[in-house]
């Protein structure tokens, strides 16, 4: 049998097992477990056909080049027949977002070339493309954490193929901890700034090498977070009689999985965080490189505890996080709904 291992190299079975080749050694299980592979002195030998190994490459790499990044792009437009103008992000048990969406057109993430899957419950790992309120738009049913074990340039980069899929504005949920006092659990709090703390920490969706084809080399961020989308989004919570629970505030992303210590939360809150997540921020970074306009808000599914004590119903749990998604679900998609029916009318008018 004769194949190509994962360095790229011709290897060839001699019938018992054994190839010659050798293998990096650095693939995950997933990767491996899709292989034909065999064990030769300890080492595995992976026959491949060379776009296999090409893929295996770029799902190993922290970055994604131009090309390839353009290639998924031309795969979900070729594969929907349309070319999406708002891209939503759906947080931890938001997925109904993606629902509302008329006429979908869905790829499975483990489908579509190159692409990263989601491995966390209340993501379904799905992209769907479609109409919503006459606006053409994909929306993501599942993101990509830093916690999971993908570097952020990954975790961010289904942003970049948006961006060449034709997408100009990003609308980016999640499910966050509140913080601030006066947020009770259901609030939303739309997003006007943030706190990059695994940024603190020297992890960037835009280390490596620059392409300026995506956008500048050190970008501004002092103002990421559109206004104008903020205000339109204050006015429909207003007629949708929910202003009492709609809050504009400071977010931050911590890299995960463990929730918070009592001494973390209160440091934030010193930093003036209203509500903190584990998403996010690397997106809105690599959004707003890419010149595209962005609009975010966090469901707070959980009040962060800032006093210690002994009671257990005091510790956030994902359990909570999903039945308050689940219950404000409708809330969340009538409001990206209305967003979505404003920049489209502007945009026709």
């Amino acid at each position: 049998m004769t194949g190509y291992n994962s360095n790229g190299e011709v290897a060839t079975s001699n019938g018992n097992g054994h190839s010659n080749g050798h293998s990096n050694g650095h693939k995950t299980a997933d990767y491996t477990a899709q292989e034909n592979a065999t064990q030769n002195g300890g080492k595995i030998e992976c026959f491949l056909t060379p776009e296999e190994v090409r893929a295996i490459r770029v799902l190993n790499e922290d970055t994604y080049p131009y090309e390839v990044i353009q290639e998924i792009a031309d795969f979900i437009t070729k594969g929907s027949g349309m070319r999406p103008k708002i891209g939503i992000i759906c947080g931890s048990g938001l997925g109904s977002l993606a629902e509302i969406i008329q006429d979908p057109k869905i790829f499975e993430y483990e489908k579509i070339p190159n692409f990263p899957v989601s491995t966390v419950e209340g993501h379904a790992g799905k992209l769907v493309i479609g109409t919503l309120e006459g606006a053409t738009v994909m929306a993501m049913q599942g993101r990509f954490h830093f916690y999971e074990g993908y570097p952020l340039a990954k975790c961010s980069m289904p942003v970049r193929v948006m961006k060449l899929c034709g997408v100009e504005y990003l609308f980016a949920t999640n499910a966050a901890g509140g913080i601030n006092p006066r947020y009770a659990v259901g609030d939303i709090m739309l997003m006007h700034d943030h706190v990059n703390m695994l940024g603190f920490a020297g992890n960037s969706p835009l280390q490596g090498p620059n392409d300026p084809r995506f956008g500048p080399r050190f970008p501004a961020l002092v103002n990421s977070y559109n206004k104008e989308l903020i205000n339109k989004a204050i006015e429909i919570g207003k007629t949708m009689g929910i202003e009492s629970n709609v809050h504009v505030g400071v977010y931050s992303c911590l890299g995960g999985p463990n929730y918070e210590t009592i001494a973390e939360l209160k440091a934030l809150r010193m930093m003036g965080v209203d509500a903190v997540g584990m998403s996010t921020v690397h997106e809105v970074i690599t959004a707003r490189h890419c010149d595209m306009k962005v609009f975010a808000f966090s469901l707070i599914t959980n009040k962060c505890a800032t006093e210690y004590s002994d009671k257990k119903d005091e510790e956030a749990n994902h359990e909570e996080v999903m039945a308050v998604a689940k219950n404000r679900q409708k809330a969340c998609c009538e409001l990206v709904a209305r967003l979505v029916r404003e920049i489209h009318s502007n945009a026709a008018s």
